[in-house]
């Protein structure tokens, strides 16, 4: 009797095992590899570039359009990756195109340098610019954090100096003030040998608990081309394909304008300027960057969102007419891929960093550079807020 209790259980649960089998393939189907989670970023830095645009600034300009990149990744190099969004404020004097034109923080740096990309050296000519302007709206037209703990800081970019004369102007000195309240930290850098800015830049520094930076008109930027720049760029355009976007229509909105940014960052960028963006974007600090909002393979990956959780007509396009079987496979397959692409850029990034320390070294170093005096500023002013540098120089 009990052997046939034993056998009749035995037969029982075989039977229900054979029964369920299915659905417990169906669901290992729809169950998304976890190859990639987004880091927890306890440390934030917001920075803003004040940055003259009037004719005599071309060469920092152009400097600057090759180098955002390089100085994100320096920043993006602390112990802790760092929650980073960026900032513009362009300026130029009364009569002139524009006065201002302000560009608030985000961590869409492809949409910010897009629209970096469009300025111009043009205006100016007469002296003394709308430096005023220029800083007073970059204290308070900025989106600044209220939270204390987050380094905040600004570089004010230009050749001459500020108009005193103007009646309806903020001084700089009232608005340091406010910056200072906002534990925002301004540091200056002269553009040329200008004799008359260099006083005032000093103080607007000191004001603004800052550093005080002087390079030639060409910006003194380390431009070194690597055998390494062009595989980094097709690598990059390789990852930008892994991207799936989701979400309702105003939401495709925003991300159809972020994909016409990267698009013309690919246009217009050189193969250097997009091996510097490739190392960026492979950062933990540059995964926002690289990402941008609503992006599937991520949210399902790292198990913010679930598959079931999301609705038909806000799926991608091409995936709509698939079973949710078939989706999780393609979403599987570009995290997987992903994964290897940003392995691979990660690799060829330290090559390309190597061959840039040997080129540097073989000149006699670049202590005088944009790039590490904007690093040095970083690296002594972000310990204030935890964020700590071990490198003894800026990335490339």
């Amino acid at each position: 009797m009990k052997t046939k209790i034993i056998a009749l259980a035995l037969f029982a649960t075989t039977a229900i095992g054979i029964a369920v089998f299915p659905s417990i393939q169906k669901a290992q189907a729809i169950t998304a590899v976890k190859t990639h989670t987004t880091p927890i970023q306890n440390h934030q830095i917001e920075v803003v570039f004040i940055l003259d645009t009037t004719s005599s600034m071309s060469g920092l300009i152009q400097a600057a359009k090759e180098k955002i990149w390089s100085i994100a990744t320096t920043m993006a190099s602390a112990e802790q990756a760092p929650d980073i969004r960026m900032g513009l404020v362009a300026f130029r004097d009364r009569g002139d195109t524009y006065v201002t034109k302000v560009l608030d923080l985000s961590q869409d740096l492809d949409s910010m340098y897009a629209k970096l990309m469009d300025f111009k050296a043009q205006g100016g000519g007469d002296g003394p610019e709308s430096v005023n302007q220029a800083l007073y709206d970059a204290v308070n037209r900025i989106s600044w954090s209220d939270d204390e703990s987050v380094y905040k800081v600004a570089f004010l970019i230009g050749d001459a100096p500020p108009h005193m004369d103007y009646i309806d102007d903020v001084k700089f000195p009232a608005t340091l003030e406010r910056a200072k309240q906002k534990g925002i930290v301004v540091n200056t850098i002269q553009s040329g040998q200008n004799h008359s800015t260099a006083p005032v830049w000093q103080s607007i520094a000191q004001l603004g608990d800052g550093k005080y930076f002087q390079v030639e008109n060409s910006g003194n930027a380390v431009a070194v081309a690597t055998p390494f720049d062009e595989k980094l760029s097709e690598l990059a355009a390789s990852l930008e394909q892994t991207r799936l976007y989701y979400g309702d229509e105003e939401a495709k909105k925003s991300q159809k304008l972020k994909s016409e940014a990267t698009n013309k960052l690919y246009d217009e960028l050189s193969e250097a300027a997009l091996a510097r963006r490739a190392t960026y974007n492979a950062t933990a600090s540059g995964e926002s960057n690289f990402l941008g909002k609503g992006e599937l393979v991520d949210a399902i990956s790292s198990g913010r969102v679930e598959l079931d959780d999301i609705d038909k007509d806000d799926m991608p396009a091409s995936l709509q007419a698939l079973a949710p079987e078939e989706q999780m496979e393609i979403i599987n397959a570009q995290a997987r891929r992903r994964d290897k692409i940003k392995s691979d850029i990660k690799k060829l990034s330290e090559s390309r960093s190597d061959y840039i320390g040997q080129e540097i070294a073989a000149q006699g170093g670049v202590s005088e550079s944009l790039d590490e005096k904007i690093f040095g500023a970083v690296k002594e002013q972000a310990k204030r807020k935890g964020l700590v540098y071990e490198s003894e120089s800026a990335s490339y």
